[in-house]
């Protein structure tokens, strides 16, 4: 293996960030403390995925609103090498000296010659919660297949390593896929544009981890640009440019310390009661309205707002349906009244109440927040501005706990931003992402540094968790691109 401070691995292709070095250095750790992973004198290749901070958006981006996300400096790392053995065998370095590990023979995801359906797929992964995580990267292959014919005979060896932390709500799960897919496409020499690999990506976090989100996280990851927000119109995923943050701002993440995951209740709950609005309004609207063969699911034919809650305009809203929209509402109930929502990734449980109201009114405001944002961050960045880019970040975070996915920690942090205010040279703050935790979203002068250090500590103090403080921005994982490395 040679000494501590040799490497095995030569870049044969493609540039290397100082990160990549890290991640080479990580994969020689993981080979002197276990056994060589890759064989020698075959390709590896490595892709790179940024994790994102989601400064405006959130969870409106399923219900077509814009969204201005950043990537961050911190990224996961994901190595393929094609095997001769039909399995994939997935190595996750957590720590130094620590890793997980776990095997899928493709014979689970590819039956007499065809890939396996979606729903097998996740029952399969279903079936062992401790090596449910490998969902994220095996549902690759078998995505590449059934949507883009892949032809995929071969196993892998796939070795990952992440600085992205998990459960803090800044898309550790859509760096890993998005990662993944860059890699293995590379090792399959399979030809994907970034729009078309971050939407497949997505596709295997709803249909095959069973986490219903939106195509924000996978765009931004693949598709961002480094300190720049991705401005995306999630109508499903269309990209409006990169925002460049003028020089005197930055956008930092402070980590809550309360674990954040889309898969969990409240997200998923407040998801439902969105469709379940939007479906109502349809009703009120005269839209037309069509069963399916999936109980439950229905087909509105929507012309006026393109089957999106954020195309409807905030005076629309109050005018015509807020009033009409139940607070709440049973599952039974609305089945048997109205049949079902368009939402495919989600399902109406008849014995639980859902919110509407509350949901609705989020998305059509939140892009309306987004769209103001998006158009007073250009140019000079006066106090008047910034007091007003602050605002609609503190009212997307009120909207966020009106719908049920706040959380006592980042409430606190919020409130420690609002008291420091402009005097320290920060203007607005606000969950992100899915909400219920994770991390929060902070606007400042970009001297503002030691200002978010001493919320931090105060945060610290008054919680007795030191939060982790998301600084910087890299590109994604399209302009990263792939490295190519040989073993010797």
């Amino acid at each position: 293996m040679g000494g501590s401070g040799e490497s095995r691995y030569a870049i044969v292709g493609g540039e290397a960030r100082a990160d990549a070095l890290e991640f080479i250095a990580a994969l020689d750790a993981f080979e002197r403390s276990s056994a060589r992973f890759f064989r020698a004198g075959e390709d590896v290749f490595v892709a790179r995925a940024p994790g994102r901070l989601d400064v405006m958006g959130g969870i409106a981006d399923y219900s077509g609103s814009l969204v201005l996300e950043l990537p961050l400096a911190e990224a996961t790392f994901v190595a393929v090498q094609r095997d001769r053995e039909r399995a994939l065998r997935i190595v996750s370095a957590r720590s130094a000296g620590a890793w997980s590990e776990a095997t899928v023979h493709l014979d689970e995801i590819v039956r007499d010659g065809e890939p396996v359906d979606y729903a097998t797929a996740r029952a399969y992964f279903a079936r062992s919660p401790e090596d449910h995580w490998a969902a994220y990267v095996a549902g690759v292959p078998l995505a590449l297949m059934r949507e883009r014919g892949a032809a995929i005979d071969h196993g892998a060896r796939l070795f990952i390593w992440s600085r992205v932390p998990e459960g803090k709500g800044v898309s550790s799960s859509a760096a890993l896929e998005v990662a993944a897919m860059m890699a293995f496409a590379a090792a399959f020499d399979l030809d994907l544009d970034a729009l078309e690999l971050a939407l497949l990506c997505q596709l295997v976090e709803n249909v095959i981890v069973g986490a219903p989100c939106g195509a924000m996280d996978q765009v931004t990851v693949a598709c961002g640009e480094a300190w720049k927000l991705l401005a995306l119109l999630c109508q499903p995923a269309k990209i409006e440019g990169a925002l460049p943050i003028p020089e005197e701002l930055g956008f930092w993440g402070i980590d809550s310390g309360e674990r954040h995951s889309v898969g969990g209740s409240d997200y998923t709950s407040v998801r439902v009661g969105t469709f379940m609005g939007y479906r109502i309004i349809a009703e009120l609207a005269g839209l037309r309205v069509e069963r399916t063969e999936r109980p439950g699911l229905v087909r509105i034919e929507d012309r006026r707002w393109r089957g999106y809650l954020a195309n409807l305009a905030p005076s629309e809203f109050e005018q015509h349906f807020s009033k009409h929209l139940p607070e709440r509402i049973v599952g039974a109930e609305f089945l048997e009244r109205y049949w079902g929502t368009s939402d495919p990734v989600t399902r109406v449980e008849p014995e639980r109440e859902y919110a509407v109201r509350a949901p609705a009114a989020h998305a059509v405001y939140e892009h309306f927040r987004v769209r103001a944002f998006a158009e007073l961050l250009g140019g000079a960045s006066s106090e008047r501005k910034l007091g007003l880019l602050g605002e609609l970040m503190y009212q997307s975070h009120a909207s966020y706990g009106a719908c049920g996915l706040g959380s006592a920690g980042t409430d606190l942090l919020v409130e420690l931003v609002r008291e420091a205010g402009p005097v320290a040279g920060l203007y607005g703050a606000k969950i992100t992402g899915g909400g219920s935790g994770g991390t929060v979203a902070v606007l400042g002068r970009r001297e503002a540094e030691r200002a978010i250090q001493a919320i931090a500590e105060r945060f610290a103090a008054r919680t007795g968790h030191a939060p982790q403080v998301f600084a910087g921005s890299s590109p994604g994982a399209a302009a990263f691109g792939v490295l190519r490395l040989r073993a010797s």
